[in-house]
Formats: C-alpha cells, sequence, structure tokens
C-alpha cells in the first residue's frame, strides 16, 4: 500500500489522512509505492495493452497507469479522458534554437486547455474519497480553470483565491463558466497562495494546489505517456517552464519511479527554464545556496509562472539532482520571439510555455546544450489561454515593466501583423500579391 512520505524528515502517514505538509516537520509531502513485482516489461506490457481498451480509465493518460497513483475505488474516479496529448516534431524552432531536432509535448490539448488537469483527476478524485465536498485552490489560471471544471464534474463546490489584475481573462473566464466561487484579492500570488493555505487549515475545504502531493501524482504521467508514446526510448533532455514548480518536480518523480522499476536504466536530463521577472530557483542555482530566497513582486507577462516563491522547490532541486538538471532564465523578449516561433511551426502555445524555447535557444548558443541531443520540450498552455499576447505582439503593441518599473515595448521582430484593406476586389487582388 502506498504512503505519505515527508521528504525531509522521511516519516510515514497513511494516504486517508488529510494532510499537505508533514504534521512533523512542515515538509513536503510525497506518495511513496512499494517496490514488487510489477516492474519492467510486465509493466510495459500492462500499460501498452490498455491503450486499446474502451474503458475510460484506460484511455485516460494517466489512469492507465493506476499501479503508480493512489489506491482508490475505480468508482470514485474522477476523468475527463485526459492526457494522450500529442508529441509534435517542431522543424522551423528547432532551427531558430540552432538544434538538428526538436519535439514538443503539448500538454495544452487536456480538457481544459492545461497541464493542470492531469493533476486535477487525482486531486479531486483524493477529494471525493476523502469525503470533501469543497475544494480551492490559488490560481494565476490554468489550475482555477481545471480545478473548477473537475469539481463541476465531481458536484464539488469550487473557491478559487486570484490575486488581483493578475490572472489571464481567458483563464478566469473558464473558471466562471464551470461554477466556482472566485475570490480576487489584494496582493501577487504568493499572498493568494499564503490565504487559502491558512484558510484551508482552518476549514473542510480540500487544497488542490501544489503542495497537495497527489496533485503531483497525475502530473508525473507525463513522463509515462511520453515514454510510451516514443516506445519507451528515452530522451536525452526534458525542458520544462518553472513557476511554482510542481510540474517539473513531478515529471522527474515519474522518471525515477519508471528507473527504480527498471523500465528505464537513466534519467534524461530535467531542466528547468525561468522567466528573469519570476527566476527564485534560477538565482539558489547560481549562488550554488541550499535554500531559496523569494522573489517578492515577480512580474513577468507569462502570467502563468508569474511566482516569486515557488512551494514545491525542494522536490524540484531533487528533481534536478537526480537527473544532473540544469536552471536557466529567459528575458521577457526572448520568451515572446520563441512564442511566435511556435506558432510558425503551426503548434502555438501560452507565453509562459514558450520559455522552454527561448531557454534552449539560449543554451544552445552558450554551448550548454549540443545541437544533437534528442531533445522534447513541454509546452503547458494552449494558445488561446492568453490571445491578448498574442494580438498585441503581432500588432507591436506587447509591453513589459522592466527592473526599474519603467514601461518597455517589447520589439516584434516576428510579427505577423493584419493588413488594413479597402474593400475593392482590385485593392484585396494587390494586396494579396499572387
Amino acid at each position: 500500500m502506498p504512503v505519505l512520505r515527508c521528504i525531509n524528515c522521511q516519516s510515514d502517514f497513511p494516504t486517508s489522512q488529510r494532510i499537505y505538509v508533514c504534521p512533523k516537520c512542515a515538509g513536503l509531502l510525497d506518495v511513496v509505492y512499494e517496490l514488487n513485482k510489477f516492474q519492467g516489461e510486465q509493466a510495459v506490457s500492462v500499460w501498452d495493452r490498455r491503450r486499446a481498451s474502451a474503458e475510460s480509465i484506460d484511455q485516460s493518460g494517466v489512469w492507465r497507469f493506476r499501479e503508480l497513483l493512489p489506491e482508490t475505488d475505480e468508482s470514485e474516479i474522477v476523468t475527463m479522458i485526459e492526457g494522450n496529448t500529442q508529441i509534435w516534431d517542431a522543424p522551423r524552432s528547432a532551427e531558430y534554437a540552432g538544434m538538428n531536432r526538436l519535439s514538443f509535448k503539448h500538454l495544452g490539448m487536456n480538457p481544459t486547455g492545461s497541464f493542470k488537469d492531469l493533476g486535477m483527476t487525482t486531486g479531486i478524485t483524493q477529494a471525493k474519497r476523502l469525503g470533501a465536498t469543497s475544494v480551492a485552490c490559488a490560481s494565476t489560471g490554468n489550475t482555477s480553470a481545471s480545478m473548477a471544471a473537475y469539481a463541476a464534474r465531481a458536484g464539488m463546490k469550487a473557491f478559487v483565491f486570484i490575486p488581483s489584475g493578475q490572472i489571464a481573462l481567458g483563464k478566469l473566464s473558464q473558471a466562471l463558466d464551470y461554477g466556482a466561487v472566485v475570490l480576487q484579492l489584494e496582493g501577487d500570488f504568493d499572498d493568494a497562495m499564503r490565504l487559502v493555505r491558512e484558510v484551508a487549515d482552518e476549514s473542510p475545504l480540500y487544497l488542490l494546489n501544489s503542495v497537495n502531493p497527489f496533485r503531483l501524482e497525475g502530473q508525473k504521467t507525463i513522463a509515462f505517456e511520453m515514454m510510451q508514446q516514443r516506445g519507451w526510448q528515452l530522451p536525452d533532455r526534458v525542458v520544462v517552464p518553472g513557476g511554482n514548480l510542481g510540474n517539473s518536480s513531478a515529471i522527474a518523480k515519474g522518471f525515477h519511479e519508471l528507473m527504480e522499476r527498471g523500465v528505464i536504466n537513466r534519467m534524461p536530463r530535467i531542466t528547468i527554464i525561468q522567466a528573469e521577472g519570476a527566476n527564485p530557483l534560477y538565482r539558489m542555482w547560481e549562488a550554488r545556496t541550499e535554500t531559496l530566497t523569494p522573489v517578492p513582486g515577480a512580474t513577468t507577462l507569462a502570467t502563468a509562472i508569474k511566482i516569486g516563491n515557488p512551494v514545491s522547490w525542494p522536490k524540484a532541486m531533487r528533481g534536478l539532482r537526480w537527473s544532473a538538471g540544469e536552471v536557466e532564465q529567459v528575458t521577457e523578449q526572448e520568451i515572446a520571439d520563441a512564442k511566435a516561433m511556435i506558432g510558425r511551426d503551426g503548434i502555438g502555445c501560452e507565453p509562459a510555455s514558450a520559455v522552454t524555447l527561448a531557454g534552449i535557444k539560449k543554451m544552445i548558443a552558450a554551448g550548454g546544450v549540443n545541437p544533437d541531443e534528442d531533445v522534447v520540450a513541454i509546452l503547458t498552455g494552449h494558445v488561446l489561454k492568453d490571445p491578448d499576447y498574442t494580438v498585441n505582439y503581432h500588432a507591436g503593441m506587447l509591453s513589459c515593466t522592466n527592473k526599474s518599473g519603467e514601461k518597455m515595448l517589447i520589439e516584434s521582430r516576428y510579427a505577423n501583423a493584419f493588413m488594413r484593406v479597402h474593400a475593392s476586389r482590385d485593392a484585396i487582388l494587390k494586396a494579396l500579391d499572387l
């Protein structure tokens, strides 16, 4: 039977206990599984066979791998057939970065448009298992959309704490449409996160941010599904955006569990990319310190990773150590240009996703990544999550605030602005230039 284990003091707790951090030392918790006989070729055979099943839990790109998920009665599973997201070759993005080849795994193709669905199916299922009727999260957008949808499917009330004026409206519209109660708070995401944790500790609300270990159990299946899609052939490197650091932590845990069970014989290098204005992990990495110093008032137009005090940083550091990984930061200009280039590949993504390509390009230029490497970059959100960003970039109107607090226009180096044409046949033919 799996247990909850503190990553600091190694104390164990039953998975039926409603806790988010260790009651003894406040360390983060893992769900830990027995190393039983379900390993290697047997695991691969069972998981591959399920891909042809018509059962919803087998069609789910999360629950297909349920031997390495928290125990639950199958009748309690809340799924929207999440996962099964594409891996696409991206030749234009590869050329832009200076690589010979590059693939994107696009988690924005999940039911609510982001990777959060992979963790929310396990998080809401655990909430149901514990008898919760109300759930809550702090969010810059994607978490709120996902939690609201899955809570609606489960018949639960959803409460969302958002930082004032710091959420993409496309994401907020989802939470509203799915019936969540949205509380707009003064302050930034870190303030919202602190408050929702305090409220959850003193009320029946079940917390569904990534401090909840059951959330990350669903997200670790990104590693499982990626390997299955690639015929169980490992990439050299997996590049992940870094915000609250739950996703990079989860992916690392997934690969580590596959290695423990003999499915793979090594881990790919987990590489985390942060925005320059919201870069606490990068600063910690560069300073070679053991403690993360929060970045107050984190700034970036990539709102999904606009987080100055990421809760999952100890797990992220563990994943980097497991995989000999790396951390890089990128500027707002680099993010915007990379996003436009991903669009040129016919793929598209939300701004936060584009840090992966921007980071790869920067590391290639610095000699930190070999152009011949087999790299899978993670795209976390759909292109329609923040359409205003895209339109403003191509119209030459995208701006950000620099370190001095001054407004700065981002150069639209790959703009594809719409054309204003007189409503006549001749004017249209001239504009088409065919």
